[in-house]
């Protein structure tokens, strides 16, 4: 069975960066074939992966509205389109949502992916979703089942604020979310006592479980500048020493 793993949080808390360590977390366990879904408007996960992505389910809404080729469906073509979309990688694949349809909206685009997301989700043993701000978008995308929700906050107590409200509305959204995670992303080390003090409050509080704490690295940075993919990072490289034996917690 295929599991879902999202990542949820506010903007700017790292899940984009959190995504693209999972993602070499999965291929170096050979828990594959992956299929990595970046969901956010301002779309950089292909960035940080070292790929060229030159079509999304944004530009497909576009191209659903004009002419439908002679002896096609329009939901022939739209499947089509969406499997011309994914960008094809040893291991993995990418699906990017794009620009919305309108101020806030997302309405066509993701209608097009809940459309086929059954259909494509038979071909991977994971799916990591790379959201935007907040969790509608895992309830518009037909993915009511999430196995593994990571909530990523950065070294703040807004994140962790954040991080505190996305786990308690879940519910409300009709998730059905098996296991969830707080991950506090780009932290001091050590971790200041006021830090830990807020991490320990939102535990508390929530029962929601700390699935670990990745520190600042400049090894990411340097990566990202140089337009290279995260996936060569070495596994010697601290973060990522760090990021999977967190995610061995996590996964293993």
């Amino acid at each position: 069975m295929t599991k879902v793993i999202a990542m949820a949080g506010k903007g700017g808390t790292g899940k984009t960066t959190t995504s693209a360590l999972l993602l070499k977390y999965l291929l170096h366990k050979k828990m594959s074939p992956v299929l990595a879904v970046d969901a956010d408007a301002n779309a950089n996960l292909n960035e940080l992966l070292g790929l060229q992505v030159n079509m999304t389910l944004g530009q497909i809404r576009k191209d659903i509205k004009s002419d439908i080729p002679s002896g096609m469906t329009r939901d022939q073509f739209m499947e089509m389109k969406i499997h011309q979309a994914v960008v094809e990688e040893s291991g993995y694949d990418l699906m990017v949502m794009g620009q919305p349809d309108g101020p806030g909206c997302y309405c066509a685009a993701n209608q097009y992916l809940a459309m086929t997301m059954d259909k494509l989700a038979a071909n991977y043993e994971y799916i990591i979703v790379d959201n935007e701000a907040g969790m509608e978008h895992l309830s518009r995308m037909n993915l009511h089942e999430i196995d593994y929700l990571l909530i990523v906050s950065d070294p703040s107590a807004r994140g962790i604020l954040t991080a505190k409200r996305i786990a308690e509305i879940s519910g409300p959204l009709q998730l059905d979310v098996k296991e969830q995670y707080l991950l506090v992303n780009r932290a001091p080390d050590p971790v200041s006592p006021a830090l830990q003090a807020k991490i320990d409050e939102a535990v508390n509080e929530t029962g929601l479980p700390l699935g670990g704490i990745f520190s600042a690295s400049e090894d990411l940075v340097d990566q990202e500048l140089s337009g290279t993919s995260y996936l060569q990072l070495s596994e010697d490289t601290p973060i990522i020493k760090q990021a999977f034996a967190v995610f061995n917690k996590i996964f293993g």
